[in-house]
């Protein structure tokens, strides 16, 4: 399932240095098995929707799972009823694995990496977008095909609505750094889609002005 971009905040909020590079081992070990079984996307979705779908409807049952009160055999005898013959069976295997070595607490965490993991692997990158109005399709596609460009990978755009903005744009890459011409490149595009963010704020006040 697609995340919007509160759940990609969450996810980035969940592990501190030393959580994440425990997760990201885990998130390899287990995008490397689902890719040899053509899985990849597989676990991707079973993960994300056991951290957002059941998780969230069902938050006791985060709880019990990374709970260091609650004995392994308990942990598994739950993970049993609730995933057997409803998930794949190397989501199902990878679950217990964490359980036999305590690391439960850390899905959310092995989620962001094996997000990150998998994005890089098929040549995305995500690209989070605010916009003081939504993008019309023909600004959001040059958008698009501008990042595509500049960063030499299928950009995967996360849109928010920010009217605090007023008529304002801001692009975040993750954590990248960029050189200057790349940056310039960038402060261009921006600045394109503020002059048609501002054209459209403008034809609001017209049109509420005449009415």
């Amino acid at each position: 399932m697609p995340m919007n971009n509160d759940d990609a905040n969450d996810l980035e909020a969940t592990a501190d240095v030393t959580a994440q590079r425990v997760a990201h081992v885990y998130a390899e070990a287990l995008l490397n098995a689902a890719e040899q079984q053509g899985q990849g996307d597989t676990v991707l979705e079973e993960l994300t929707s056991l951290v957002f779908d059941v998780f969230k409807s069902e938050p006791r049952l985060e709880i019990l799972l990374s709970s260091a009160a609650v004995g392994r055999a308990r942990r598994e005898e739950v993970i049993r009823r609730v995933f057997e013959g409803k998930a794949s069976k190397l989501f199902l295997n990878f679950l217990l694995v964490l359980n036999t070595q305590e690391r439960l607490e850390l899905l959310r965490p092995i989620l962001a990496e094996l997000r990150s993991l998998r994005d890089q692997r098929a040549g995305r990158v995500r690209v989070a977008v605010a916009s003081a109005v939504p993008l019309p399709d023909d600004q959001r596609q040059r958008l698009q095909d501008d990042l595509a460009h500049l960063l030499h990978r299928e950009p995967v755009l996360t849109l928010t609505v920010e009217p605090e903005m007023i008529g304002g744009i801001r692009i975040r890459v993750g954590d990248w750094q960029y050189d200057a011409s790349v940056r310039t490149e960038l402060d261009n595009i921006r600045n394109q889609i503020i002059m048609g963010s501002s054209h459209e704020i403008q034809s609001q006040r017209d049109r509420f002005s005449s009415d």
